[in-house]
């Protein structure tokens, strides 16, 4: 294949990638925005009270573009949307996009550091529980990953904070940081851990690890689960396969053999398992941020719902729907790098 072609398909790709992004984001917001309207709330409400005057009610709700049909109101969303205007918050009476701004960093912290945990430790016991398939570590690792795959997360998070916090005291409380150290670490980029080691304070950095143990432990161990069965799965096939018999054959070393070959093998399925489960991470960690108190876009969607607030609500469901398909859209280009049979499909 020559260069030319080859440069062609990529670019295919790229144009590809890049046109599900867009059509897959414009279903987003449309989905959205209409289950976000067919609500049992009344924004009108929420802004002015249940005991404004009907004519106050009724200019607002005409000022608000209520009165318009649904195709229109979406329509002008959609504009709005696009000059990066998510409309202003009830509840902080703030541009939501400013509001978005300073709760995401909080999830993405939470998020990423719960995947590097789930990454650096169920990839491992995920070739090992293959390589030693049938054994008593196998066993106990698929129980380990069956319970953490299936236990709700809302109940592992508040049996945890009965046991670690308010019994064993070893792990700190709900929120991010201690309210001595909360006012007192600039935001620079909005993630805690980054901030206190920015500002120099390593006490105020315990106290921030201190509060990350519980949600990290137990978001990483849904992810891990996750990653760990897949993982397995995987490198089952892989052992299975010829070439492996033949290198064994060959004499060589079993550790060359499951890692230089056979895991070799699947990096490009194994970044996709990756990527989704960060993303479910990322959009799913509500129930999470809501039990621990960890001011992010979930806890951020949670609040705004309760009050009707339907403008942070949307915004913050569409920033999170915007993150889950470019990293999904990621995983894909990048599957396609690692493994050159995909770059046929």
């Amino acid at each position: 294949m020559g260069y030319a072609h080859r440069g062609w398909i990529v670019a295919r790709t790229g144009l590809d990638l890049a046109l599900t992004f867009v059509l897959t984001v414009a279903g987003l917001i449309v989905i959205t925005f209409v289950i976000g309207r067919f609500l049992p709330t009344d924004p009108v409400v929420a802004i002015i009270g249940d005991r404004a005057p009907h004519d106050v009610y009724v200019a607002t709700r005409i000022a608000m573009g209520l009165d318009k049909p649904i195709w229109v109101q979406l329509a002008r969303y959609a504009g709005r949307l696009l000059t990066g205007d998510f409309g202003t918050s009830v509840l902080s009476s703030q541009p939501v996009l400013d509001d978005l701004g300073r709760f995401f960093p909080a999830t993405l912290e939470l998020a990423t550091v719960s995947s590097v945990v789930a990454v650096i430790v169920g990839v491992p016991l995920g070739v090992v529980a293959a390589v030693k398939e049938r054994t008593w570590f196998d066993h106990v690792i698929r129980v380990v990953a069956l319970i953490g795959y299936s236990v709700p997360v809302f109940w592992l998070g508040l049996v945890g904070l009965l046991v670690f916090y308010a019994r064993l005291d070893w792990v700190a409380g709900p929120g991010r940081i201690d309210i001595a150290y909360q006012y007192s670490i600039p935001p620079v980029t909005g993630m805690a851990l980054i901030d206190t080691l920015l500002a120099g304070d390593l006490d105020a950095f315990r106290s921030v690890v201190s509060h990350m143990l519980l949600p990290v432990g137990i978001l990483g161990l849904y992810s891990m689960a996750y990653i760990t069965r897949m993982t397995r799965s995987f490198m089952l096939e892989q052992l299975s396969a010829e070439y492996v018999t033949t290198a064994r054959v060959k004499g060589l070393r079993e550790g060359r053999v499951v890692w230089r070959h056979a895991f070799a093998n699947i990096a490009a399925p194994l970044v996709t398992v990756i990527a989704l489960a960060y993303a479910n991470l990322l959009s799913g960690s509500v129930l999470t941020e809501t039990i621990f108190a960890w001011p992010g876009v979930g806890l951020y969607i949670t609040q705004s719902l309760f009050s009707a607030d339907l403008n942070a609500v949307l915004g913050g469901t569409i920033v999170i729907g915007v993150c889950y398909i470019a990293i999904n859209l990621l995983a894909d280009a990048l599957g396609r790098v690692l493994d050159p049979r995909m770059r046929a499909t």
